[in-house]
C-alpha cells in the first residue's frame, strides 16, 4: 500500500491520505473544491466548484500515475440535487470513458461545498 500526496491539490483537512495505491488501483478521498495554495473554496456556484473539483482530481490521480481516464467508479455528493444537471455538464469534460458512478444528494458537505466526488481508477 501506498499513500500518494501532491501539493497541487488540497492538503487532507482530517486524519487521511489524498489517495491511496493497492493492488493496481488508486482510492482516492473525496475531493471539495478547495484552492491547494489558500484552502479556500472556490467558486460560488456548481460549475464553478465542480471544475476545482474535478482540477484538484486530476493532480491527485496524476501524483498516483494515472489519471481521470483511468477512472473505473467515482461517487459524487451534491449539496442540491437540483445542480445535477449542471454538474454532470462539467463531470462530462474531465470524465469521458463513462465509469460506474453514484452520484447522490446530502445534508452537508465540508467547508459549506456544493460538491465533493472521490474516484477509483486503474494505476
Amino acid at each position: 500500500m501506498k499513500k500518494v500526496s501532491t501539493d497541487k491539490a488540497p492538503k487532507a483537512i482530517g486524519p487521511y491520505s489524498q489517495a491511496i495505491v493497492v493492488n493496481g488501483l488508486v482510492y482516492t478521498s473525496g475531493q471539495i473544491p478547495l484552492n491547494p495554495e489558500s484552502g479556500v473554496i472556490v467558486g460560488k456556484d456548481i460549475k464553478e466548484q465542480s471544475e476545482q473539483v474535478m482540477k484538484n482530481l486530476s493532480e491527485v490521480l496524476k501524483s498516483a500515475g494515472t489519471s481521470l481516464d483511468n477512472a473505473v467508479k467515482t461517487t459524487c455528493f451534491l449539496a442540491d440535487i437540483n445542480d445535477f444537471s449542471a454538474f454532470n455538464e462539467v463531470y462530462a469534460k474531465y470524465i469521458i470513458n463513462a465509469p460506474a458512478r453514484s452520484c447522490v444528494a446530502v445534508k452537508d458537505l465540508p467547508k459549506g461545498a456544493l460538491v465533493e466526488v472521490e474516484v477509483v481508477a486503474i494505476v
